[in-house]
């Protein structure tokens, strides 16, 4: 049976995320060594936060990498089985090149880390906007953000279902697109809580700052095929990785075309691997054929391990 993983990105976290989860070894023992790693306890902040703290860009990214991560290693330690393809949602893509072997953990965490704050400086907080417009066909939104622009930037980032697109930008110019998406029709135009327009061209200088980064870390040949979010594309060479990573940082998330590719490819199951199930519903809604299975704690684990093997 051919089976996609794919790993969740910043917003799907939350505070005891990881609580179904305490009681598998290896889950914390992967929060132990991120912890170790990164100087602090990423397993009481996943659990007690606060909130704030949580949800601050440079405390989302190496976290929602280290649920990925441990519940991946549940994964492969419960089934012994590894899919076939691998792709995460924007930040989730390093955790897909964790599980594939073409980064090792403990230089991602600092890594993310970093492109977090490059991310942040960037665009500094309530500069920046970002925010969902559901109901509209992706060419309205490229035509809403074109009109609503006057000047100043906002993009569509992330194609993330049919009907769900996010545009990100400069604050103002998000308002005046979200208006003018209603305007075309939109069902909801949705502020979403996140300071960082990721995707779009204010990114660029933190990709300048993320190439020069990457230069120093080392990457390897994939284990298994990593679909990028830039072009949907499996790379093996080390430097066309690392090209990936950058460009990915300003250019759009294309996640329908992602799990479409999966389904081309003959996948007949995704799983999307770590906290909340915000991947499994839009891969739901792109393919309804393929079936969805979310890792959100053990018992869930367990369930789509078996309800895998009776497919197969």
């Amino acid at each position: 049976m051919k089976y996609a993983f794919v790993f969740p990105g910043q917003g799907s976290q939350s505070l005891g995320m990881m609580n179904g989860y305490e009681g598998i070894q290896v889950v914390r023992d992967t929060f132990s060594e991120a912890s170790q790693t990164l100087g602090e306890d990423l397993w009481e902040m996943a659990s007690t936060g606060p909130a704030e703290i949580l949800n601050q860009t440079i405390n989302t990214q190496p976290l929602m990498l280290t649920a990925g991560i441990a519940a991946w290693r549940a994964w492969t330690s419960h089934t012994g089985s590894r899919p076939s393809f691998l792709a995460g949602h924007s930040l989730g893509e390093y955790a897909a090149l964790v599980a594939s072997n073409a980064l090792s953990f403990k230089d991602a965490l600092p890594l993310v880390r970093f492109r977090a704050k490059c991310m942040q400086e960037a665009v500094p907080e309530g500069q920046g906007g970002i925010a969902a417009i559901l109901g509209l066909d992706d060419e309205t939104v490229k035509r809403v953000c074109i009109e609503a622009a006057q000047g100043e930037v906002v993009e569509a980032v992330n194609f993330n279902s049919p009907g769900q697109v996010v545009i990100a930008g400069q604050k103002d110019a998000v308002l005046r697109g979200m208006e003018k998406a209603k305007e075309a029709g939109a069902k909801r135009a949705i502020m979403l809580p996140m300071s960082v327009p990721s995707h779009c061209s204010l990114m660029k200088p933190a990709a300048e700052k993320l190439r020069e980064y990457l230069g120093s870390v080392a990457i390897n040949r994939p284990e298994i095929p990593v679909l990028h979010n830039i072009d949907m594309a499996p790379r093996e060479e080390p430097d066309e990785i690392r090209q990936a990573l950058v460009r990915q940082l300003y250019n759009p998330v294309r996640w329908v075309e992602t799990i479409r590719v999966f389904s081309q490819e003959g996948a007949q199951a995704v799983v999307e691997c770590g906290p909340g199930k915000v991947l499994a519903g839009l891969n739901k809604r792109i393919e309804p054929e393929i079936a969805v299975f979310a890792l959100t704690d053990a018992s869930a684990l367990e369930e789509a391990a078996a309800n895998m093997e009776e497919t197969c």
